[in-house]
């Protein structure tokens, strides 16, 4: 699998990881890894504190809209 964000911008670069939120493919340069809340899946999205605090990947965009959106408050 080939970096989305990568493959944008015309490069040619492997995925290391999978975004939790959109499912793209993600090489190191465009990933973020941090502890994120849970969520169920289901809409309305309901967020759960991280009772574990497990590291997660998410790409850049995702972590824009999730920090611009403030969709949790541990971060925000």
């Amino acid at each position: 699998m080939k970096c989305y964000e990568c493959a944008r911008e015309g490069k040619n670069t492997d995925a290391v990881g999978i975004c939790i939120v959109c499912g793209r493919g993600v090489c190191k340069e465009h990933l973020i890894r941090e502890e994120t809340p849970a969520w169920e899946g289901s809409y309305p999205i309901e967020l759960k504190s991280d009772q574990e605090h497990i590291k997660r990947i998410v790409c850049v965009p995702c972590h824009v809209a999730l920090k611009e959106n403030c969709l949790f408050d541990e971060v925000c």
